[in-house]
């Protein structure tokens, strides 16, 4: 500890600020967790109680996608959705040597830390080349490529870091502001989206973002109280009051179901995020190689749909030679391990 002096005093030690037991409270008191490399037998703990350690993501269906994608030394990737980079790390190895990845994400925050994590791993500039932009716009990347991607991948979940983090206002379980913006330098947050919205509006994006049952109570319940809700947990507490009122015996999980859903709506709605992941869909064919691979891990059935859609019409017009039939899962055991990976859905085609 550090000893300090004030006006001749007697010097008074200065506290550490100490680590809170094993799930602390608030999110920055999580320095050992965030801090992986010095507290490295901390983090191994908290994952073998298949949780996430704070300001990580651990990626889901690794072995499955590079079974799809089939990287090869030389070949020219893309990961559309580059997160924490553990997909990435696990497709430059394979690419290696002479062959280059490009990685993009629209999260300013997170884009930059994943840079700076693979950097150290001892990837140069000249093999993976990171871009700030929206997979809706990867067309503008051809002319790097001399001919198109060989393979491309893209996970449309939102990563542990947003979720862990109340600063993003992606999740209810601590007090945030409602943003759930991918990217806080652009749009309005979602504390700003409800006030403008009708209660048809709200009850429609609950609806086609998230299959929420409770839609109506939900909705009114949002509309009323619009002014109101500003952070996460007023949002949270208003869903609860409104499902409480609309069923005395409604159980705890259901509740907490109901919530989860309302944020995933409202973070498609406030992104946008059906008509970028559709005007990439729609790119997908002109930016991969003949031959080329493409593998898509969804998490809902908002995307999956649209990944299997866009899949299918490609095959019965000639753009894909091969397709999945039925979306590939995480294994049972990886299930087991990491529970964000139970939801999730992987599905691939191959370029005419």
């Amino acid at each position: 500890m550090e000893d300090i002096t004030l006006n001749g005093e007697e010097p008074k030690r200065k506290r550490r600020l100490r680590y809170r037991g094993v799930y602390p409270r608030r999110f920055e008191e999580k320095y050992k967790e965030l801090n992986s490399e010095k507290y490295a037998d901390t983090v191994e703990k908290i994952i073998k109680k298949g949780i996430s350690p704070a300001g990580t993501h651990r990626s889901i269906c690794v072995k499955e996608i590079l079974k799809v994608l089939d990287p090869k030394p030389g070949q020219i990737g893309l990961d559309a959705t580059l997160g924490y980079g553990g997909h990435a790390q696990e497709l430059l190895t394979r690419i290696r040597p002479d062959g280059y990845l490009f990685g993009i994400d629209v999260d300013p925050i997170e884009i930059l830390r994943t840079e700076a994590r693979l950097r150290k791993l001892g990837f140069t500039e000249k093999e993976l080349i990171i871009r700030k932009i929206n997979f809706a716009g990867i067309p503008k990347l051809l002319a790097d490529t001399g001919g198109g991607f060989d393979f491309i991948l893209a996970d449309l979940g939102v990563s542990s870091m947003q979720l862990d983090n109340p600063s993003r206002g992606f999740t209810f379980k601590r007090k945030g502001p409602l943003d759930l913006r991918l990217n806080p330098e652009r749009g309005q947050p979602a504390s700003f989206l409800i006030k403008t919205l009708s209660e048809k509006a709200l009850e429609k994006i609950l609806w086609a973002n998230s299959d929420e049952p409770h839609k109506e109570a939900i909705a009114k319940a949002i509309h009323k109280n619009k002014n109101a809700i500003s952070t996460t947990t007023a949002l949270a507490d208003t869903i609860k009051e409104s499902l409480a009122a609309l069923s005395p015996g409604i159980s705890e999980k259901e509740i907490t179901t109901s919530i989860r859903r309302t944020f995933q709506a409202l973070r498609i709605a406030v992104n946008d995020e059906f008509s970028a992941l559709d005007q990439f869909l729609r790119n997908m064919p002109m930016c991969l190689k003949p031959g080329g691979r493409v593998a898509i891990l969804s998490f809902h059935s908002g995307e999956d749909n649209r990944v299997s859609r866009f899949f299918k019409e490609g095959f019965e017009s000639g753009i894909y030679t091969d397709i999945c039939r039925e979306p590939v899962r995480a294994a049972s055991q990886e299930q087991y391990d990491n529970p964000r990976s139970k939801s999730a859905l992987l599905r691939w085609a191959i370029r005419g």
